[in-house]
């Protein structure tokens, strides 16, 4: 005899196509669950753009990371200017007293994106000895991963980050992973679509796997 329900009896078609619904109507909330997330994390990276923490961390930086950026045979990219300057203004601000550049070779390169920047930097007036070079990193997460070994040899753990505005979210993210107490305050410059885009997929994979196992795919 077949089952019954308040509606009439539950034929065997019926019957084979409720493992069907149930597994379509999982996917469907994992799809929805998957978009609210990814919606979510957009939206933070957007607002973390604004944020300028420079005021804050005045009374307790001890240095400013600068995040490398391409060069050219010794000359910093226009991006890779746009940090420094910034940088150097925090600095002769008195908001940080020490600077950080970062950033490794790429192949074929004469010259690595840290020194490139101690260049500019002591060419735009920063003494010398209030710089460090670190230009052990190829990514975004091995460059400060090398600046938080190097700082805490210097007794140094709570820096400022600069960036572009929408790599901020991320990088507050990585500090933390790594050990820095991290203020961020960025060039004054638009993020574009595609890089908050970018920055979305990167922070939402971080956060969930950690922005170390994830710095292969997303750097």
């Amino acid at each position: 005899m077949a089952a019954a329900t308040a509606s009439g009896p539950v034929t065997a078609k019926a019957r084979r196509r409720l493992p069907f619904r149930r597994t379509r109507w999982a996917i469907g909330a994992v799809v929805v669950a998957l978009v609210v997330y990814l919606g979510a994390t957009f939206a933070h990276v957007l607002w973390a753009s604004t944020w300028d923490e420079a005021t804050e961390a005045k009374a307790s930086a001890e240095a400013a990371v600068v995040l490398g950026a391409a060069q050219y045979d010794g000359t910093p990219s226009a991006v890779f200017r746009a940090r420094l300057d910034h940088a150097a203004e925090l600095y002769f601000d008195e908001v940080v007293p020490r600077i950080v550049v970062t950033g490794g070779r790429a192949e074929g390169d004469r010259f690595t994106e840290a020194y490139s920047g101690l260049r500019y930097l002591i060419a735009a007036g920063v003494p010398e000895d209030d710089l460090i070079v670190v230009d052990d990193g190829r990514s975004t997460w091995e460059s400060l991963a090398a600046s938080g070994r190097v700082l805490r040899g210097e007794g140094i753990d709570t820096v400022v980050l600069v960036s572009d505005p929408y790599h901020s979210l991320r990088l507050k993210g990585i500090a933390h992973e790594v050990g820095l107490t991290a203020f961020v305050s960025p060039v004054d410059m638009s993020s574009p679509t595609r890089q908050v885009i970018r920055e979305t997929g990167a922070v939402a994979i971080g956060r969930v796997i950690g922005y170390r196992r994830s710095v292969n795919w997303i750097g």
